[in-house]
């Protein structure tokens, strides 16, 4: 069956529309809550690989979460680089985590490893000093 000219059009439209809100709402914050958490825990897993840096921390109390880092030309600007951290250490990391209470995941806007602290998004972090 053909299709039409317009509706070809309609369709392919709606298809770029769906993508670019999927881009937007995965490089956005609009998944986040506003409020920001700290978590503190173990490094389990480390990957330096684009779009973001992740690392999977295990804390005593949740389990695992995914830490997303900014992109990364972001994460390494904060001194956030591979090797400054390793599987196994300690982190506290300050964030904001996702609006579903089931997904643990979080954003980060700080990490501490080993008494070093990197500001991966400096202009959003909120302290209560």
């Amino acid at each position: 069956m053909m299709t039409s000219f317009p509706g070809r059009i309609l369709a392919g439209s709606m298809v770029t529309l769906l993508l670019v809100t999927g881009a937007y709402a995965h490089h956005g914050w609009s998944w986040a809550e506003a409020d920001q958490i700290e978590l503190a825990g173990t490094i389990r897993e480390i990957s330096m690989a684009p779009p973001h840096p992740t690392l999977q921390v295990e804390t005593e109390k949740d389990g695992l979460w995914r830490v997303e880092l900014g992109n990364p030309r972001q994460t390494e600007r904060s001194g956030f680089v591979e090797g400054v951290a390793k599987v196994g250490d300690q982190i506290v990391v300050l964030g904001n985590r996702s609006l579903d209470p089931n997904e643990k995941r979080m954003k980060a806007v700080r990490v501490t490893v080993a008494g070093k602290t990197f500001d991966i998004y400096p202009e959003r972090i909120r302290t209560g000093g």
